[in-house]
């Protein structure tokens, strides 16, 4: 017997980062965000989502879920957006996670919310409900994309005020930001929506577009154009179906990181 026969065979590399918490944020009893150290080799495109998770309990298998990246590609820390459900496989530990815990993040990035799936424009929408929001963290805090278009409207719905996370973030804190500061004042506004309180615009975010308030709102001309308008959906499955065919009705075309086009759409979260 040779002593190759003799030696171990290598170590299979792990699948996943093991990362270190490095802060948590509880928004309400059912959204917090939670950020974590971004490995030196980690490579992503602003928009895209990556899997995180846990390790399984009692030597089971690690659970793990599709996370969009609510950093821009250049942080240094890596941010994420959650729901928290009591009875969930994966949340019901994840919303228990503090800063020194470890959380598993997958290897490979991947995603269709990028500048990359989409042809040029003037206006850039990014639609989202709930914790769809979280890619919009990334593409609004990228220097790209306030070069690649004159105007970006952060549009979120949500049931509940209090369920506006990042509502200071969107109107005030976003201006001082070191990088894209200025641009954001000048060629970022930021749109709510709430359909279960009294709000200055309430209602489901289709339903504002179907009645033209939307645009209204905004002082822009109805309906979206599809020589000037580009757009970003995120978020529940009923929202982007409706909001996806509403687009359709104005002529926008369905876009991919293969075939850019005029709207785009995270499959991954939809089914």
């Amino acid at each position: 017997m040779t002593d190759a026969a003799l030696s171990p065979a290598p170590a299979k590399a792990s699948p996943f980062n093991e990362l270190e918490v490095l802060w948590v944020r509880h928004w309400t009893d059912s959204l917090f965000s939670f950020g974590v150290k971004r490995p030196d080799d980690f490579r992503f495109r602003s928009g895209e989502f990556v899997m995180i998770g846990l390790p399984g309990e009692d030597g089971g298998k690690p659970i793990l879920r599709a996370y969009s990246i609510a950093s821009p590609c250049w942080a240094e820390e890596l941010e994420f957006f959650s729901i928290k459900v009591a009875d969930g496989p994966l949340t019901s530990r994840l919303q228990k996670i503090v800063a020194g815990d470890t959380v598993l993040m997958g290897k490979k990035p991947t995603g269709t919310l990028v500048l990359d799936a989409l042809t040029g424009g003037e206006r850039l929408f990014l639609i989202g409900t709930g914790t769809g929001l979280a890619p919009w963290l990334s593409v609004a805090r990228d220097p790209e994309t306030y070069s690649r278009f004159g105007h970006v409207y952060v549009i979120h719905t949500v049931r509940n005020v209090a369920d506006l996370a990042y509502r200071d973030f969107f109107t005030r804190e976003i201006h001082d930001d070191p990088l894209i500061g200025d641009e954001a004042r000048a060629q970022l506004t930021y749109y709510p929506t709430v359909t279960r309180e009294e709000f200055q615009t309430p209602g489901r975010i289709t339903d504002r577009i179907k009645s033209g308030d939307f645009f209204r709102d905004l002082g822009l001309p109805e309906g979206f154009d599809p020589a000037k308008d580009r757009v970003m959906l995120c978020g529940s499955m009923a929202m982007i179906k409706e909001a996806g065919e509403l687009l359709e009705t104005y002529g926008l075309k369905e876009g991919s990181n293969a075939e850019p086009a005029d709207y785009v759409l995270e499959r991954a979260f939809v089914g």
